[in-house]
């Protein structure tokens, strides 16, 4: 196979068409979101305390890959497939921002800006090669990446200004969420109003990660830090329970969908019933 050849099929597997591979997004996708974000932020900061935090990243890095590369093998949207992948993203999405901070002593301030200019060239790039952003036309692999680089770059971008709020500006973990909770409610009330839908999912989408994760931080930490106490292992083990939960009840509900619109109709089974047999000719 020539190097021409070899590039031809690279570009017709990246633009080859699949069946959808996002959710719908409806109420019950931005619980189980807000889930996975406190979910991922909780998880990781049990794990970079329970071992060596360079073997943590490690273990978040390649359950990331493992279960992106299984995201990106499915042929259409799996919902366990999809969440378990949303839910690795929220763990090393976090380790990735926190690496920033911890390791490197970069301030939040500077990190928030990093990781928005970061998610301002991915959607760059993502428009300018296929014009839009929406997560309704995720139908091929090139689609896909860009779709899961905006998720990985919005969870570092959340975790960060979640992060900038609650210590550098002390608000706190609690006043954090609700400042976030009462942000959340503007790409809502705007998209009720008829702006553009794109844009207020994106919007929406960045804001429930420090929703969530400023949430878990709260129940996890310490009192001397604003928290409950309840400790990151709990909050993290109550977290994936309730994901579970809601993984289950999309999946059956797709399968629910799936089996009606495969169903014949009351008129298609009507007229199947009244038709008339063909004579056979004499």
């Amino acid at each position: 196979m020539t190097t021409t050849q070899e590039h031809i099929v690279r570009r017709s597997i990246l633009r080859r068409p699949t069946a959808s591979k996002v959710p719908e997004v409806a109420v019950v996708f931005w619980v189980t979101k807000a889930l996975t974000t406190g979910m991922g932020e909780s998880a990781s900061d049990f794990l970079v305390h329970s071992m060596a935090p360079v073997l943590a990243v490690a273990l978040g890095a390649v359950a990331f890959t493992g279960a992106l590369s299984i995201q990106f093998w499915a042929r259409r949207y799996v919902p366990w497939i999809y969440w378990l992948t949303v839910a690795m993203v929220g763990v090393f999405g976090t380790m990735a921002a926190d690496v920033l901070h911890v390791g490197f002593g970069v301030p939040y301030f500077a990190s928030s800006a990093f990781f928005a200019l970061a998610l301002a060239l991915v959607f760059i790039l993502w428009y300018r090669t296929e014009g839009t952003l929406s997560i309704h036309s995720i139908h091929t692999t090139r689609r896909e990446v860009f779709y899961w680089a905006a998720v990985m770059t919005t969870f570092a971008l959340g975790t960060a200004a979640g992060d900038m709020t609650a210590v550098t500006l002390h608000l706190g973990y609690l006043n954090s969420g609700i400042m976030f909770a009462v942000v959340i409610a503007i790409p809502a009330l705007a998209w009720r109003l008829g702006l553009n839908s794109v844009l207020t999912f994106w919007f929406a989408y960045v804001v429930t990660r420090p929703f969530g994760a400023s949430f878990a931080d709260w129940m996890g930490v310490s009192p001397e830090r604003g928290g409950l106490d309840l400790g990151p292992g709990p909050v993290s083990l109550a977290l994936v329970v309730l994901i579970i939960g809601f993984v289950a009840y999309l999946t059956v509900a797709r399968r629910r969908d799936a089996a009606a619109d495969q169903a014949p109709s009351g008129i298609e089974i009507e007229n199947q019933a009244t038709a008339v047999p063909a004579r056979a000719e004499p």
